[in-house]
């Protein structure tokens, strides 16, 4: 299948000419089209801007949060500790290292999440949002604004995990 631009080229392109005849006896031309054609509806320009300023939201939010944890991180001994006696010190550095744990795993998660938002922004600037990785149809409007960073529709989603 040769590379289609816009939806204008694609109905072009697929464009044939077919004789109808009425009862009449009068003929008709009409121009047929595939359905597939569909598949390369995209979404309006205020559409686009309403998935990007949902996807720069969550990205300025998960930014906060992730630069509050790398600060959180980065503090050495704040909690107050230093006069306590040795075995509540000994209990206190081993939570005190499991939340470090912790926190550095959230960490790890949130600037993959970033990351998603950002390469969704792309997406809108390339002219690929919305558009199912796998079935090349449109991702309902309804799932992006819940999970505006995916790529798949719930459909195709779920066929992936069987």
């Amino acid at each position: 299948m040769k590379e289609v631009k816009s939806f204008s080229d694609y109905i072009l392109s697929n464009l044939t000419d077919f004789e109808f005849s009425s009862a009449s006896g009068m003929a008709f031309k009409y121009p047929k089209f595939e359905l597939g054609a569909l598949d390369y509806l995209k979404f309006a320009e205020e559409e686009l801007k309403e998935f990007e300023a949902i996807l720069l939201e969550k990205l300025d939010g998960t930014r906060k949060e992730l630069h509050y944890i790398m600060e959180t991180l980065s503090k050495r001994n704040d909690s107050g500790t230093d006069n306590t006696s040795g075995t509540s010190k000994q209990i206190e550095d081993g939570a005190d290292t499991s939340e470090r744990e912790n926190l550095s795993q959230l960490a790890g998660r949130l600037q993959k999440y970033a990351t998603q938002l950002e390469n969704a922004l792309i997406r809108i600037k390339n002219g690929t949002y919305g558009v199912c990785i796998d079935t090349g149809k449109l991702i309902p409007k309804e799932r992006l604004r819940v999970v505006p960073h995916t790529q798949q529709t719930i459909e195709a989603k779920l066929k992936r995990a069987k």
